[in-house]
């Protein structure tokens, strides 16, 4: 049978018609449709591991992990205070008992001055000297993507490590776990200064991460400017939810919960049994992130 011919009058719009309809699938098939020429749905990428631990997370989402890093600051930062009187993680403190030994250079006559460096000065030395170090591993997150998912992981795996590694060497040091005394510190031999190392630099690294998510939790490490800016906080007494307000107050109950924890596990088990909990709650906060939404685009 001959085709129709096609008529020279035939409008554009009417020659395109059959190829646009030559161009709809079926889609009870599960193929593509297309309803107009040059008209397609858009293509559905699909889900790529990979892909998903090079994403960066959503900051407004980290609400649970970063609360978990502020209680893991009260955790290990009881352990060190009831040994030898030394936070891990509020270098304030341990950088002004350093100018506080300084000063004592000088004090007394000329000819009875004491320069003996003190116990307590050499483990804040050695306190503040590593959380730096820790916190200089950042560094590494800055190259990677400091909001990256699998530095993230990584980052506060590490953190697990440096737990774990200091729950070992405190172990093996065999020194008491808490000093009722200030002069008379419970911890006081190389493989103690070795597990202060370690539980420093876990923080440095747990509050060089926490930063530079720019989240109302700050650091997780150090309250002072929590405190300052929730007091301060233009819609303190409003009642309905207020998260510039509500997520410190949120940071300082999980550092006072983890510092009440951190005690009374002390109190049961030791500081090597301690820390080894502290190790597998780091653990579980690392895997934590895998499950944070991703930043949407």
């Amino acid at each position: 049978m001959a085709e129709p011919a096609i008529s020279s009058r035939s409008t554009p719009t009417e020659l395109a018609a059959p190829l646009a309809k030559e161009d709809t699938f079926d889609t009870e098939a599960g193929t593509q449709t297309v309803e107009s020429a040059g008209r397609r749905s858009p293509r559905v990428e699909p889900w790529s591991f990979w892909q998903h631990l090079n994403s960066n997370v959503d900051t407004e989402m980290c609400t649970a992990p970063l609360a978990a890093y502020c209680f893991m600051t009260g955790y290990i930062d009881v352990i060190s205070f009831s040994a030898i009187y030394v936070w891990c993680g509020f270098q304030t403190g341990n950088f002004a008992q350093l100018g506080l030994a300084i000063a004592r250079l000088f004090d007394g006559s000329h000819g009875h001055r004491s320069s003996k460096f003190h116990m307590a000065d050499r483990q804040a030395l050695v306190s503040l000297g590593t959380f730096n170090a820790g916190a200089f591993v950042g560094r590494l997150g800055d190259r990677i993507g400091a909001q990256k998912r699998v530095w993230l992981i990584a980052g506060t795996f590490l953190q697990a490590v440096l737990t774990m590694a200091a729950a070992v060497t405190l172990w093996q040091g065999g020194q008491p776990d808490a000093s009722d005394d200030r002069a008379f510190p419970a911890w006081t031999n190389t493989l103690s200064f070795v597990a202060l190392a370690f539980m420093s630099a876990s923080l440095g690294v747990q509050g060089i991460m926490a930063k530079r998510l720019n989240t109302q939790f700050t650091t997780t490490i150090v309250l002072t400017t929590v405190w300052v800016e929730l007091v301060t906080d233009p819609k303190l007494f409003v009642t309905r939810g207020v998260k510039t307000r509500d997520h410190k107050v949120i940071a300082a109950a999980s550092l006072l919960f983890g510092a009440f924890v951190g005690r009374a596990i002390l109190a049961s088990i030791g500081s090597p049994a301690a820390l080894g909990i502290g190790c597998g709650i780091r653990v579980l906060v690392s895997l934590s992130w895998f499950f944070i939404p991703g930043k949407s685009t």
